[in-house]
């Protein structure tokens, strides 16, 4: 089957879901068949895709799901029994019920799921303190993204649409003490919530700011107020970390108990899991 473009639809504010969805790419098609749609700042267009050509999609994982936000930027996808590869990106953690959710949004519009892989990026909580899957996607990722793309194209080749399911991809298992911590950690994190709740969110250090407005400008969801920001939004604010990774001073961060929680209980490295897999 021959593909006639490639649309290349990815949700992406700290830049690792889009490196992989492009690496993706290079491995399928060649680099001006790829229609690239980054729906981090915007809705997406009103597409209307056939089966002579394809979509991927590569969202991140925020708690073990797509981001609501993502599905809403979604909607104005439409394909007519059109190939689509879905792509979920985590933090070394669990990609848990993304791909199904994803699957099933983009079957409920006209798309066959032939294609999915979980791939890691960095994490993002992940702060000099408490790492997280530091500097990932890295070499040996982006590799792999292509080779999936590359037998993705050869599944396209031999005229094989046969849809998978995508719940055969699994996570991979994390030691089971650093579970039952982590477990231990949310319920008691939980306790507290319930007890005493606490908004967290990314702040600004006014000492250490430059007013440069690249925290603004970089935010996906206009949390950040423009004239003044000390402020941000918690009814937008998506905890994305975008601006905390862009601040060149340090004056933006986001202290919150998961980046310790997280850093210390997964720290193993996590592989890509594809379907098809090479």
């Amino acid at each position: 089957m021959t593909i006639e473009s490639l649309h290349t639809i990815c949700f992406s504010p700290t830049g690792t879901s889009r490196k992989i969805a492009l690496a993706v790419s290079r491995g399928m098609v060649r680099e001006e068949e790829v229609r690239l749609h980054d729906l981090t700042h915007t809705q997406t267009p009103q597409l209307d895709l056939g089966h002579h050509q394809a979509a991927l999609f590569a969202v991140p994982v925020y708690g073990g799901h797509v981001p609501p936000i993502v599905l809403q930027r979604l909607e104005g996808l439409k394909g007519d029994n059109t190939p689509a590869i879905l792509v979920a990106v985590y933090g070394n953690r669990a990609f848990e019920n993304t791909l199904n959710e994803l699957s099933e949004f983009v079957s409920q519009r006209g798309f066959t799921p032939i294609a999915a892989g979980a791939f890691v990026g960095e994490h993002s909580y992940s702060c000099e303190e408490f790492p997280i899957a530091v500097d990932r996607p890295d070499e040996q990722d982006i590799a792999r993204a292509e080779e999936f793309g590359r037998a993705i194209a050869a599944k396209l080749t031999r005229d094989d649409l046969t849809p998978i399911d995508v719940s055969r991809l699994k996570d991979t298992p994390s030691p089971e003490a650093s579970m039952q911590r982590f477990v231990g950690f949310i319920m008691e994190y939980r306790r507290r919530q319930a007890e005493q709740p606490v908004v967290l969110l990314p702040h600004t250090d006014e000492e250490m700011c430059a007013g440069c407005g690249a925290c603004v400008g970089v935010c996906p969801t206009q949390a950040i107020d423009p004239d003044d920001v000390m402020k941000t939004d918690p009814t937008r604010c998506i905890r994305c970390c975008a601006c905390v990774k862009i601040c060149r001073t340090g004056a933006r961060q986001f202290h919150t108990p998961f980046s310790k929680a997280l850093s210390e209980n997964f720290g193993l490295r996590k592989e890509p899991v594809t379907l098809p897999d090479r």
